[in-house]
């Protein structure tokens, strides 16, 4: 791929990525601020071998700001109000109840039981949909905000395009990072076609060496949580994503998906599914894979009333790969449930994506 700079390190394989990935946040736990420790704690605990390895700093770290906050320590009272509401909940439950996150196969779906997630602020993802899209707003959350600064994983350029990737705070998915292209520039969460077609080829380029990689997006109103342009990057171990399976009719078999889903594996048609959903003003998820895009059009949130255990169905969960944050809903949950509300999410009759 012309023009770009992600053909080394840490981008050369899966492990020199991972390895980097765990190193990035070994080194953050340096920092002395709570976000960065939130963070790490979060990404640590997705997967058992990282919290393992860190488990030592991190209950240290833990005690260490539980004392700040017990002796109004500057560094506590000064931390970001959502860094330590999410610190006080995670004190309460106390370092060593802590649970790393567990997955199990649900029929065709897979479900993660993921508590620390529930922990991260709603943002967006709670707001009434309103138009797909609407201007950047410099006074909410975006991704310049200067504490961020410690969360950058990489930062770049592909054919002349400025990238920053920063670890997922609370993520769902593996090797979970936010792809900002031209951070900058302050764009609206709203995809034009030169970023389409940029992400369309940094998958192709990527999965050359990262089998697995590929990147989500939500659209505003389909549980994007962020109004500042941004694909969510995974490189994935255990193989495709439920949407991904052959059975579904989308992908040429004899299965009906829950909900209907279209499968580009050209960049050119892709795009022009896309515009037609900004046209109808129709909410989507996409899942980008190398060679290839799901569009998966959907009910705006707010407009359909979901189910308690979940907070929101977004593009992972569109992919067939649901989080819930309870063990509860985690050993009881069937498929029927996942079905009955990924049918919720089916647009009206009539629609010419249906």
């Amino acid at each position: 791929m012309a023009g770009t700079d992600v053909r080394g390190a840490p981008f050369s394989s899966s492990a020199a990525l991972r390895a980097a990935f765990e190193d990035g946040l070994r080194q953050m736990l340096r920092h002395d601020l709570l976000g960065v420790f939130v963070l790490v704690l979060a990404n640590a605990s997705y997967q058992r071998c990282i919290f393992e390895r860190l488990r030592t700093p991190l209950e240290l770290a833990f005690t260490r700001w539980s004392e700040r906050f017990d002796c109004a320590d500057a560094a506590a009272i000064g931390a970001a109000v959502d860094d330590s509401a999410v610190f006080a909940r995670l004190r309460a439950r106390g370092f060593d109840s802590l649970e790393v996150t567990r997955w199990r196969r649900l029929g065709p779906w897979e479900l993660q039981c993921n508590p620390l997630r529930a922990l991260r602020p709603p943002r967006l993802s709670s707001a009434p949909g309103g138009p797909l899209h609407q201007a950047f707003d410099p006074d909410g959350f975006h991704f310049n905000k200067p504490f961020l600064r410690r969360e950058i994983f990489w930062e770049g350029a592909v054919e002349g395009t400025p990238l920053r990737l920063l670890y997922n705070k609370f993520p769902f998915a593996e090797l979970h990072g936010l792809l900002v292209p031209e951070p900058l520039a302050n764009r609206a969460q709203f995809l034009d076609r030169g970023s389409h077609e940029m992400i369309w080829r940094l998958a192709e380029h990527l999965g050359q060496t990262l089998p697995g990689i590929g990147f989500g997006y939500n659209a505003r109103g389909a549980y994007a949580s962020v109004n500042h342009l941004h694909f969510q990057m995974f490189v994935r171990s255990a193989g495709r994503y439920p949407v991904e399976a052959a059975d579904w009719t989308h992908n040429g078999g004899p299965e009906h998906y829950p909900l209907p889903v279209q499968r580009h594996t050209d960049p050119v048609t892709a795009w022009q599914t896309i515009a037609d959903l900004h046209a109808a003003e129709t909410r989507y998820n996409l899942l980008y894979r190398p060679g290839a895009v799901y569009v998966l059009p959907r009910a705006s949130q707010g407009s359909y009333v979901h189910a308690e255990w979940t907070g929101g169905f977004a593009w992972s969960e569109l992919a067939g790969a649901i989080t819930v944050s309870g063990r509860a809903d985690f050993e009881r949950l069937r498929p029927a449930d996942i079905e009955a509300e990924l049918a919720k999410l089916t647009i009206a009759k009539g629609n010419a994506y249906i």
